[in-house]
């Protein structure tokens, strides 16, 4: 895109644009005034976000980061700011899910899991925040999950990710807001995005032998069921844009039905009594 920075007052930076959740994110921040720069890893995948920016004009910047590597996120920040003297807020929402029991999770498959779920978030925020506080004012806008408030069997390498990202930003939220700087959490429930397309499934869990082979069956014909009455990735984007554009957001957004009527079970109901329920997933 050939915009001028001057003519925005936002500059907003979304991870993980290719496609779901930060590909929609991108494109409505844009269409409501947002000069924004839609970031990935694989510039090979940004060939729709690019036609549709160009079909409708909007104020995107295709930009590569990849959140596992300090000299390209640094690198992408000092460019954006080079470029436009401010950045206002950050989406993190690169990441991916590791599907298998935590017994048959290698460890480098544990670590890679938290490369990008969770260090790949903290990189990214800490190289935006000098300009946020220098500024006082900005938005964090951490994309959580559900799976961020409970566990389920199959998820532990996912869900524990996502449990970290929920404790580190309602503690950063405590840090940031004496400097202008609000933290959003997002936690959708079960969306329909091409994740599934990027879910890695642990070596040893592929494995017809592996002793959790029955209870992963019994997962994955659930979750078949529920991603076919799922939200759409609009829901969220949809949401966000909320959040952005309040004066006084709240700190967690839960986006989806679904994961509204789980959270109302958990807050309703005893460790035990929640327990008997997720057993039945």
């Amino acid at each position: 895109m050939t915009t001028s920075s001057s003519s925005y007052n936002k500059v907003a930076v979304v991870t993980g644009s290719s496609s779901g959740i930060g590909y929609e994110t991108s494109l409505i921040l844009a269409r409501n005034g947002f000069l924004t720069y839609a970031t990935m890893r694989n510039f090979n995948k940004s060939e729709n976000i690019k036609s549709i920016a160009a079909k409708e004009n909007l104020p995107i910047r295709i930009t590569h980061l990849d959140v596992t590597d300090n000299v390209s996120i640094n690198n992408t920040v000092q460019t954006i700011l080079s470029e436009t003297g401010r950045l206002d807020v950050l989406v993190n929402d690169a990441g991916y899910v590791l599907d298998g029991a935590f017994e048959d999770l290698s460890m480098d498959e544990i670590k890679a899991q938290y490369e990008t779920n969770v260090f790949g978030l903290i990189r990214t925020t800490q190289a935006a925040l000098p300009a946020m506080r220098k500024q006082k004012s900005g938005v964090i806008v951490n994309i959580s999950s559900i799976a961020g408030r409970f566990g389920y069997p199959d998820g532990t390498a996912y869900v524990s990710t996502k449990f970290a990202v929920e404790g580190l930003s309602e503690s950063m939220a405590y840090e940031l807001e004496p400097f202008g700087i609000k933290v959003i959490l997002i936690e959708p429930g079960v969306i329909k995005t091409n994740i599934l397309n990027s879910v890695v499934i642990a070596k040893k869990s592929q494995d017809p032998n592996s002793p959790y082979t029955q209870m992963k069956q019994k997962v994955a014909s659930s979750f078949e069921r529920m991603m076919q009455d799922a939200s759409s990735s609009e829901l969220v984007d949809k949401v966000v844009l909320e959040a952005v554009t309040n004066q006084n957001p709240n700190l967690r957004y839960v986006a989806g039905k679904d994961a509204e009527t789980w959270l109302d079970a958990k807050r309703n109901m005893s460790d035990g009594e929640f327990y008997k329920v997720m057993k039945q997933i």
